[in-house]
């Protein structure tokens, strides 16, 4: 009797064990968000090194600077815009100008000094501040924090007539910053939370 009643507690624990898992096998853990998630290239832009390779060619194979209009210059095939495409999709439309002159050439394209990141990730503050500024970008900056950086505006300041530029997707805004209301009156409605490459431009008044 003691024999079976043993066996029946550990049969129960084993069902127990079974519905608590489903089927009893491990259940997977899920991928972390960040695997999963697709990452986005890198674009280039102004400034940046390229080391353009052709196999077998090196005559054809510079290593370039991204001129400020966007555009590299390249044996045989002259102006080539850079601006904006991605390593391999710079290195396919090399590669299609190329065949034009040379027999199914093999491309690839390496950004060695990604110069425009670092201009990219930058906020500018110019005009009638203290000291006109280019300053990191920092995730969830606004203009108040940008302009008492540049020492806020300056004694010729026109204050309320300050705009800030901003690029997105190759469209531009221009946003008005009653800066003078944000200093002195507290009213923070134009106090806009700032985007890598704004510039803000305080004038100064006319007199």
């Amino acid at each position: 009797m003691r024999m079976r009643f043993i066996l029946t507690a550990v049969f129960g624990l084993f069902l127990l064990g079974c519905e608590s898992t489903g089927s009893g096998a491990p259940v997977p853990a899920a991928a972390p968000a960040a695997e999963q998630a697709a990452v986005e290239q890198y674009r280039i832009g102004p400034g940046d090194q390229l080391q353009i390779s052709v196999w077998q060619h090196p005559e054809l194979s510079p290593s370039v600077t991204v001129l400020p209009d966007g555009e590299i210059s390249l044996p045989l095939i002259g102006e080539v815009k850079a601006s904006g495409l991605e390593e391999k999709e710079l290195a396919v439309l090399v590669r299609d100008k190329l065949a034009e002159y040379v027999r199914s050439p093999e491309v690839t394209v390496t950004v060695v000094n990604a110069e425009s990141a670092n201009f990219q990730q930058r906020i500018r503050v110019t005009g009638a501040v203290m000291r006109p500024a280019s300053v990191p970008f920092r995730k969830g900056m606004t203009v108040l924090d940008v302009v008492l950086e540049a020492g806020g505006p300056n004694e010729f300041a026109s204050a309320n007539k300050t705009k800030l530029y901003r690029t997105t997707g190759g469209n531009s805004a221009v946003l008005k910053v009653d800066l003078d209301d944000i200093l002195k009156k507290g009213k923070m409605e134009t106090n806009y939370e700032l985007q890598p490459s704004d510039v803000i431009t305080v004038p100064e008044r006319l007199f």
